[in-house]
């Protein structure tokens, strides 16, 4: 059913203001020390990273276990 009254029309939306500009970009100075620090912290994840998928046995194609390891039951050998 209709209404005899219209509701009332919200107000327009304010303008859209511009983004500010981003700041500039400070190219700091690394020493040495520090960069020898970076690397060894992305070495260590690096290495924590492959050690984690090492241990997942699957891929896209499924299970991928040597012919061997799928042999061995709980049971016995098959």
């Amino acid at each position: 059913m209709g209404s005899i009254f219209k509701p009332p029309s919200p107000p327009p939306l304010p303008p859209v203001q511009p983004a500010p500009e981003p700041p500039a970009a400070i190219p700091e100075k690394i020493s040495d020390e520090e960069k020898k620090q970076i690397k060894k912290d992305r070495d260590a994840i690096e290495r924590k990273r492959r050690g984690r998928r090492s241990t997942i046995l699957t891929g896209p194609l499924g299970i991928q276990e040597d012919q061997e390891d799928a042999t061995n039951t709980l049971l016995g050998k098959n």
